[in-house]
């Protein structure tokens, strides 16, 4: 059973691995801290970015010789393969240390195992300290790793009844700078972020990260089924990588600036298919993506019920009339109604950001007739 001071050790570890959130994709976010053999804090480390050290071996150099005899906390499981680095698995071994704790098991077939060669050479090893909240932190990578597809994060700003948009499409700014200063936050957690032809065209929105130091871009990527881009488009200024999917019958198109791609249609329903273009992302290393369209292809996301978590920024303003939130979800009756679970509500300037995510899945109920 673990001892007070390595859940004092696990919670730090978590801490740590969120340093590396936007930085480690398509590896996972990963903390780690090397109790001496007294129990006292010797080593901590963090996976900093993909091909670099893993968060082991970070916290095994700052840890020294303190580290044989000792404990390694990790929030997921150490990995027990050789790609762009070594097996953590061995390399602890190696410092000597004698008890290994984990809070996350490791879903990847390739670098699963880690455990097992531990305990097989005479580590004591225990799993799931803290597992909902090591989860937490890496919710991308473990979602990506297990459904094969990438975390989608749908973000909107509303007013209190729900418009995300007056009357006449005037929507800058509905909520304060204080939320739009966190959005760049999420942007810069983010392998892609994601807008519709319709969002480009009535926004012309840039998708890039501003005043986050040091933040990685994200892959820009715009669903443009008709292939009706604007060469001037701000998302084609070369700030951060860009590709636009277009379909399979679409006129041909190079936009300068970005990269192209051909999806097929949406079995019903105008744009693309959203599973087809979450493999396509999916193949190319992206485990996230922030969903910022409007509302038709916020609909058509959670129709294919293909949004894991949602943050909307709520705005204390009415506007009575313009665009919703979200258009056409594929919801036609209340008991069909997709239920969430909020999970945080934090006060931002003058608006409220929410935080949710999907309910577990209960027996849907038959449309009233």
């Amino acid at each position: 059973m673990a001892t007070t001071a390595e859940a004092e050790a696990m919670r730090r570890a978590i801490a740590l691995a969120a340093r590396g959130l936007g930085r480690t994709s398509p590896n996972p976010v990963v903390g780690c801290v090397i109790l001496d053999a007294d129990g006292r804090t010797a080593g901590e480390g963090w996976h900093q970015q993909a091909g670099g050290p893993h968060a082991e071996v970070h916290a095994l150099r700052a840890a020294g010789e303190r580290a044989r005899g000792g404990t390694a906390v990790v929030t997921l499981e150490p990995c027990n393969h050789s790609g762009r680095t070594g097996p953590c698995a061995q390399a602890l071994l190696d410092a000597g240390i004698v008890r290994v704790v984990y809070a996350v098991a490791d879903p990847n077939a390739k670098a699963a195992g880690g455990a097992a060669t531990l305990a097989a050479a005479g580590t004591a090893v225990e799993s799931g300290l803290l597992a909902d909240q090591a989860a937490a932190v890496n919710e991308a990578w473990l979602t990506s790793m297990r459904f094969g597809r990438p975390f989608v994060l749908w973000k909107y700003a509303a007013t209190l009844d729900g418009r995300s948009a007056a009357a006449d499409g005037t929507s800058r700014w509905i909520t304060s700078a204080e939320s739009r200063a966190d959005v760049h936050r999420l942007r810069a957690e983010s392998d892609a972020v994601l807008v519709g032809s319709g969002t480009l065209r009535a926004d012309d929105p840039h998708l890039a990260v501003r005043g986050q130091g040091g933040a990685r871009q994200p892959l820009r990527v715009v669903l443009d089924s008709k292939a009706t881009i604007a060469p001037d488009a701000r998302v084609l200024d070369g700030t951060a990588p860009t590709l636009v999917a277009v379909a399979e019958d679409a006129p041909a198109v190079r936009p300068a600036g970005a990269e192209t791609v051909r999806l097929p249609r949406a079995a019903s329903g105008p744009g693309l298919d959203i599973p087809a273009l979450l493999g396509e992302l999916h193949g190319r290393g992206v485990r996230s993506v922030l969903l910022e369209g409007g509302p038709t292809l916020a609909g058509a996301f959670l129709a294919a019920r293909a949004v894991d978590k949602v943050v909307g920024y709520l705005a204390p303003a009415l506007l009575g009339a313009g665009a919703p939130a979200l258009a056409d979800a594929g919801i036609t009756t209340i008991t069909r109604a997709l239920r969430l679970e909020l999970t945080d509500v934090t006060r931002l300037g003058p608006d409220l950001r929410i935080t949710a995510v999907p309910a577990p899945t209960a027996p849907v109920a038959p449309e009233e007739s």
